[in-house]
């Protein structure tokens, strides 16, 4: 009805306008009917409202249908589907932008099937939106990619220890800058252990420690190493903690990185490799309460931490505010800093200012 009235009001001024101008010329006749006809048709011809826009409730429906169906989406060569995983929750900044073109159009079909996309966001991360955190907590877990190229780990040591972290996870230490971090932690920290490029300081006596194989080398060049080679850039370790309320079985690990390359797409061999051995160690964990931290270059939705986050929980997830992005420290767009567990209730979970690393320190308070 609105577009009827616009026509009539258009046409009566159009009407209007040509009256004046043939009063003024002293034209008339059965010509000016007929224009004024003619224009009424095709201003009434114009699509209505449903029919506008219909590109854009077609890319709507589309961006709702990737959200629903996102593990569906091939991995094969390029890695397409953990690439849209890792990004997954970024996906939600086309939903106002579709939106504005949907008013702009006055397209009533786009608003409408907008509707999917908001559902789908909201089912996928609206829980992650408020603040489940509770007081309290019998332990405080952090765990930080400390960063190859940081240039100051005395300061990056020193914020650490502030955080008043009873278990201290760091990973990517490097051999030049493990002497600094022990050294730098050694009073907060009495019982410590490194192995390879992960570590773990504890305020708790530490025992059964040993390196995780998460299948870093594979095939005959792997094979031909020996173990002390390979444990200088092990990355993952097992150790039980003594804790008042009985032991805790920690792994700290830090898998394999991932690349975006205009080749091969999304490359995530080594990371899914590295993934599905840890999950594989952390089967056979016998200990009910386990606690894994590190970076594990991947998000929570990434189907390749599937094997890992079915049998550990993301404190994040149950006891965070918001997404907890911790990487790049710069803009953060992503969390593939992870603190999961199993046997133990997540109290509380957060992300700590930037060090001098490229990552942001995550932590979390557990009781059990």
């Amino acid at each position: 009805m609105s577009d009827v009235a616009d026509a009539r009001q258009q046409v009566d001024a159009e009407e209007r306008a040509e009256t004046a101008k043939k009063a003024e010329t002293g034209e008339g006749g059965s010509g000016r009917g007929r224009a004024i006809i003619h224009r009424a048709i095709r201003l009434l011809s114009r699509p209505g409202p449903w029919k506008r826009g219909l590109v854009l409730a077609a890319l709507a429906l589309l961006l709702g249908l990737l959200m629903l169906l996102h593990a569906h989406i091939p991995n094969g060569n390029g890695g397409l589907g953990s690439l849209v995983e890792t990004s997954l929750p970024w996906f939600g900044v086309f939903i106002p932008v579709l939106l504005a073109g949907a008013l702009w159009r006055r397209s009533a079909s786009a608003v409408v099937a907008l509707l999917l996309p908001v559902v789908a966001w909201v089912s996928l991360f609206g829980g992650l939106l408020g603040d489940k955190s509770h007081a309290g907590s019998d332990l405080t877990l952090v765990s930080h990619n400390v960063g190859a190229d940081n240039s100051d780990p005395v300061g990056t040591a020193r914020d650490l220890t502030a955080s008043g972290a009873d278990l201290l996870a760091l990973v990517e230490l490097t051999p030049q800058a493990r002497g600094t971090y022990e050294k730098a932690l050694a009073e907060a920290y009495p019982h410590h252990t490194v192995q390879g490029t992960v570590g773990l300081w504890s305020r708790l006596p530490l025992s059964d420690i040993r390196p995780v194989d998460i299948q870093q080398d594979v095939g005959r060049l792997g094979d031909t190493k020996p173990a002390d080679v390979k444990m200088t850039y092990n990355r993952a370790l097992r150790t039980t903690v003594a804790s008042d309320q009985g032991p805790l079985a920690v792994y700290v690990a830090h898998l394999g990185s991932v690349r975006l390359m205009p080749r091969t797409g999304f490359w995530t061999d080594s990371r899914d490799r590295n993934a599905q051995a840890l999950a594989e160690a952390v089967a056979a964990e016998r200990n009910e309460r386990v606690v894994l931290l590190g970076d594990l270059n991947g998000t929570m939705d990434d189907r390749a931490l599937d094997g890992i986050t079915s049998q550990l929980r993301s404190v994040q997830e149950e006891a965070g505010d918001g997404f907890g992005f911790s990487w790049p420290a710069s803009f953060p767009v992503a969390r593939i800093d992870q603190i999961l567990v199993r046997g133990v209730e997540p109290r509380s979970s957060w992300v700590l200012p930037a060090t001098g690393s490229d990552h942001l320190p995550v932590a979390a308070g557990i009781s059990w």
